[in-house]
């Protein structure tokens, strides 16, 4: 009777005309216990539901004020259970996302000692993993975690996720480092421990991502150049050492930006839409929000790789200055 009554709940929850209602007539109450059974099945589902509440942004108070934040964080690790998992971070990525209000609380309760050991783990399956990443992309944007992130060694373990051949788990760790990239300023000590480890280090990514090969994806390649930039950009003389000095990247960049615009009626086939692309010209950041489908859209195709060929310039003229 318990699992079809959470699983109606989750089922409502679905919907955001309920999600504030079922908040507000005591429904994390029932939750909390229930997030603390032995019995999967009522996990799963009080997991699933609370994560479909977390999506509505009214919610956020309430959820952290139930007292549920540590029983999350706790079941990160503590469940065996992949779908449990995938929930329980779904969630705490919700919860972070919603407004700008500090979250020092969430490092506090330990997630990212439960999120590191999990990507340690042999055991950790594709989707658990993708997940963390998934949610590392938008926890590093917030300026009260992103510290606890690089400080907490998770560079070292997105570095070897570019070479993932899970196409979104590849984009979002490449996504993440670039984040962290554009803290070269403050954080430039630690991007210079992983310049060269482990598996190769920053530069060893950079330079794969940046060889002129027709076979590079022009969005994943932008990414790198966007994080070329934003290390640049950085006040670390030797961080700029480090990447200017490089055998390859910067002269790979020169071909990049002189390759010129997508010829008329070319098309350079991507994983991504032009979505991807969103806000990188305007902003400190790559915009992890846009993944999507297989592109059918010559437009979208011209405007990545033509927005590549923009950053790759940019990069060119950033070097031509410093070199002044």
């Amino acid at each position: 009777v318990q699992c079809q009554a959470i699983l109606t709940l989750r089922n409502l929850a679905s919907d955001d005309q309920y999600q504030i209602q079922i908040v507000e007539k005591g429904g994390l109450e029932s939750l909390l216990p229930l997030l603390q059974s032995e019995y999967d099945p009522l996990v799963i589902s009080a997991s699933a539901c609370l994560r479909n509440l977390s999506i509505h942004p009214d919610n956020e108070k309430h959820i952290l004020d139930s007292g549920i934040l540590p029983c999350l964080v706790h079941l990160i690790t503590e469940s065996g259970n992949e779908e449990v998992q995938c929930h329980v971070i779904s969630a705490l990525r919700n919860l972070v996302a919603n407004n700008d209000a500090d979250k020092s609380m969430f490092a506090e309760s330990g997630l990212f000692d439960h999120m590191k050991a999990v990507l340690l783990s042999p055991d950790a399956s594709d989707a658990v993993v993708g997940e963390m990443v998934a949610a590392l992309n938008v926890f590093v944007l917030d300026e009260s975690l992103w510290p606890y992130i690089i400080d907490d060694g998770f560079l070292e373990l997105l570095i070897p996720l570019t070479r993932s051949p899970l196409v979104e788990l590849q984009y979002n760790a490449c996504v993440t480092i670039s984040s962290l990239a554009g803290k070269a300023s403050e954080a430039s000590d630690r991007l210079i421990q992983v310049w060269d480890r482990p598996d190769g280090g920053l530069q060893s990514y950079l330079a794969l991502f940046l060889a002129v090969d027709e076979g590079m994806d022009p969005v994943l390649r932008s990414v790198a150049l966007w994080t070329v930039l934003l290390l640049l950009e950085s006040d670390s003389p030797d961080l700029i050492q480090l990447v200017t000095s490089h055998p390859s990247i910067i002269k790979n960049i020169d071909k990049i930006a002189a390759i010129g615009s997508l010829p008329e009626g070319e098309l350079r086939n991507s994983a991504y839409t032009s979505e991807s692309l969103a806000g990188l010209r305007s902003s400190r950041t790559f915009d992890g929000d846009g993944f999507g489908g297989d592109s059918e859209n010559p437009d979208d195709d011209a405007d990545i790789y033509n927005r590549m060929i923009n950053i790759a310039q940019d990069v060119v003229s950033l070097v031509h200055t410093l070199e002044i």
